[in-house]
């Protein structure tokens, strides 16, 4: 048996090798298990790394045939989808070669294999070749991540059906895409292959898209789209497949019942959401308390019911995003080192990197309706902001919400170009409990996107300059 740690950490995605690492910081004794070959789970793998990268790709590829010639750069781009997918895969293998250097910079055990909890303080590792081991400790981390929702009584084989994963690796571009889901996820792939050359269709259960995100903001965004060629099917349901043939033969009715019709399509892309990943973990055998969604179940300090097992990111209630699980990996590290950690889920940004991005942190106006809570709106649209005129990027707008009572900020949407970085400025405002007036009164460089920010803070007090 190997000699006792203070910490082993199950998964290596961005929660996972981060708590490892912030534990390792402050001189804990540190393994990980990770049952790939390589590090960064899901998100650097087969997730937000390669999705970016196509993202990038796709969107430069659609820039130069059809926004340079408008600035006086003629080109006629030619699609190399194999050299794309080289490309990607270099960026990938970059990300999970830097994780695999920085454990073994802080000194941290590593065992690649499948982990499974056979007591409180005992892991048992099976490789994929050779036998199995157990690893002793005093704490243990579930970081195991999530994994793709199915659709019922359809198989995925990667190839004709397919989820994000297998979207990520077609070698030819569809010439019809459907997908079936308008979350982020969906609309993020189906934004790629429509740049490369795909007709996509989006088939959605609810009669809006992005649920949960700002409904002013997704109207808009769901109009972006549709102007830039994706189709969507709202209020409808997929009731079957058949990929018996060349392509695929999908039935869809409306959510509410009424005559099927059929699709078809080459590929069909199943993005309707993601679930906890924790099989063969043991936890039933263990004792661990799991809801109805599957969700291991965990205190404010992220331990679960049994003693010495804790657990982080998707497989804890909250959005499953990378960011949120590394902030919870620093926290329960800090924990285990006798600092208080913790995590605000008030200001936790959510992307989605499309084109135009959207980004939002904090409360989107439906919610604080429902709450009760008497507010004010900031709107500043990007047609109204000189760089982004100048970029010929003026699609969407910026969406302050502040307390009417206080000015304190409750929530920024952002539908725009480079949303993703701008809410940052956002973000870090919320953390200090910062005003719109706060914002307001900050100076912007000029000419910037993030004017539009400074505008719209300044419309929460209907005084903006530039509208």
């Amino acid at each position: 048996m190997a000699d006792a740690t203070d910490l082993i950490v199950i998964g290596t995605g961005p929660g996972g090798y981060v708590c490892a690492i912030r534990a390792a910081q402050l001189g804990l004794k540190v393994a990980v298990v990770e049952k790939r070959s390589a590090h960064g789970g899901t998100c650097l793998n087969v997730g937000c790394i390669p999705s970016k990268a196509l993202l990038h790709a796709s969107e430069l590829f659609e820039e130069a045939g059809h926004g340079f010639d408008a600035m006086g750069i003629k080109v006629k781009p030619t699609l190399d989808l194999k050299a794309m997918q080289a490309y990607k895969t270099e960026g990938v293998d970059g990300n999970t070669a830097g994780i695999e250097f920085l454990l073994k910079k802080n000194r941290i055990g590593t065992h690649h294999g499948t982990g499974k909890i056979i007591a409180p303080h005992k892991v048992e590792v099976t490789p994929d070749k050779g036998e199995a081991f157990t690893l002793e400790t005093k704490n243990i981390v579930i970081a195991t991540g999530s994994d793709v929702v199915p659709l019922p009584g359809i198989e995925i084989d990667e190839k004709k059906i397919v989820s994000s994963t297998g979207a990520l690796e077609l070698n030819e571009v569809p010439k019809k895409l459907l997908v079936v889901g308008a979350g982020i996820i969906g609309l993020e792939l189906g934004s790629v292959w429509r740049r490369l050359g795909s007709e996509v269709l989006v088939v959605e259960f609810l009669d809006r898209i992005t649920p949960g995100m700002d409904a002013d903001i997704a109207r808009n965004f769901q109009k972006i789209l549709k102007k830039q060629g994706i189709a969507f099917k709202l209020g409808h349901k997929v009731t079957g497949i058949d990929a018996s043939g060349k392509g695929c033969k999908v039935a869809i009715e409306p959510a509410k019942g009424g005559l099927s019709e059929t699709v078809e399509c080459d590929v069909v892309l199943v993005a309707i959401g993601r679930v906890p990943y924790t099989q063969g973990l043991g936890l039933e055998a263990l004792g661990v308390s799991q809801d109805k969604q599957g969700r291991i179940e965990t205190d404010a300090h992220f331990k679960t019911n049994v003693d010495g097992v804790y657990a982080i990111g998707d497989v804890i209630a909250g959005p499953m995003l990378a960011h949120k699980a590394e902030d919870e990996g620093v926290a329960v590290a800090e924990i285990f080192a006798g600092q208080a950690g913790h995590v605000n889920y008030a200001v936790i940004p959510s992307v989605t990197y499309t084109c135009p991005e959207v980004a939002e942190v904090g409360k989107s106006e439906e919610a604080l309706k429902e709450a009760g809570v008497d507010y004010t709106v900031g709107k500043f649209p990007f047609t109204a902001n000189g760089r982004a005129k100048i970029n010929r990027t003026t699609d969407g707008f910026v969406k302050i919400l502040a307390d009417a009572k206080t000015d304190r900020v409750l929530g920024v949407h952002i539908l725009g170009p480079d949303a993703g970085n701008m809410i940052a400025e956002a973000a870090v405002l919320m953390e200090f409990g910062g005003s719109a007036e706060d914002l307001a009164r900050t100076c912007h460089a000029h000419p910037t996107l993030t004017e539009a920010i400074k505008e719209a803070a300044l419309a929460v007090g209907k005084r903006a300059l530039h509208m």
